[in-house]
């Protein structure tokens, strides 16, 4: 199975979605299962993970009630507040929902650089690896020493790094991102999500060559047991088409034998969000 490990849906309200600004008319409206459908279709994609947004525990609902209802929404990555003091509750009403396999916040608009290696964060975080939740990582390259410390001190929490920590592609820079992600990719329960990568570059004048390097260092890095390809679409519209997002990953995974293409572009998906080819089961302990 073809899954999209990375994609999203909102009804757009400009109150609430401030993230999208003047440079992003193109976001500034709904984006629905029936819109992603058919690019899924057209690009040969079998499934996807619909991640969250909003920063709400209606953003979570909102999006299990749309998985729900369209079977090739294969998991949710959602969103509940890991700081509050009722979060084992939490955990537990939403474990109840099959396809709802984790979580994620926005770190990545905290002001500490260093919010995800604070003792409140990591003890919230901990609590989801007794639920058998996935945890995954939206930072800038900056934050990168606190997700390593994140995953030093959870070795049993499955991790995954969204748009591999979102190095600024459009200036240049390398050596301080490439570094770190070396170092995260050294704890074997952090993978990395193939994705986000031309929003990080010129929007308007973007060339596959711009992202060879940063491609390579993370191929490397992590190896084709623990990388996932992700279109972030719609925020790719961005800077390109959801065929172009795929291509540039197809085309940095060329060279390797088709059993690990297979794997990036599904199989690592499935096993990271114990996915199973029909519906998911629920949470599971083990990973």
């Amino acid at each position: 199975m073809r899954i999209d490990s990375h994609q999203h849906f909102w009804n757009y309200d400009p109150a609430r979605d401030t993230w999208i600004d003047d440079r992003m008319s193109v976001l500034k409206r709904d984006f629905a299962p029936a819109d992603l459908s058919p690019e899924l279709a057209a690009n040969q994609i079998d499934g996807s993970i619909a991640v969250q947004a909003g920063q709400s525990e209606h953003e979570t609902e909102f999006l299990l009630d749309l998985a729900s209802r369209h079977q090739f929404i294969k998991g949710v990555v959602g969103w509940v507040d890991l700081l509050a003091p009722n979060l084992r509750e939490r955990l537990q009403h939403f474990s109840r929902f099959p396809k709802l396999r984790g979580f994620r916040h926005v770190a990545q608009s905290e002001p500490d650089d260093g919010f995800l290696a604070r003792e409140d964060f990591v003890r919230g975080v901990a609590q989801l690896t007794e639920f058998g939740f996935t945890y995954d990582i939206l930072i800038y390259a900056r934050q990168l020493p606190a997700a390593i410390v994140l995953a030093e001190r959870l070795p049993n929490q499955p991790f995954v790094l969204d748009h591999i920590a979102k190095p600024d592609i459009h200036s240049g820079e390398f050596s301080k991102w490439s570094v770190g992600i070396r170092a995260l990719a050294e704890h074997p329960n952090v993978y990395c999500k193939l994705s986000g990568l031309i929003t990080e570059a010129d929007w308007k004048s973007w060339h596959p060559h711009d992202f060879r390097k940063y491609l390579h260092a993370v191929l490397e890095a992590f190896g084709p047991d623990r990388l996932m390809f992700g279109s972030d679409w719609p925020v790719c519209l961005l800077a390109g088409s959801y065929a172009q997002v795929k291509q540039l990953i197809a085309d940095a995974v060329n060279d390797w034998p088709s059993r690990d293409k297979d794997k990036v572009f599904g199989e690592n998906a499935m096993r990271f969000y114990s996915l199973q080819q029909g519906e998911p089961s629920g949470p599971s302990t083990s990973r």
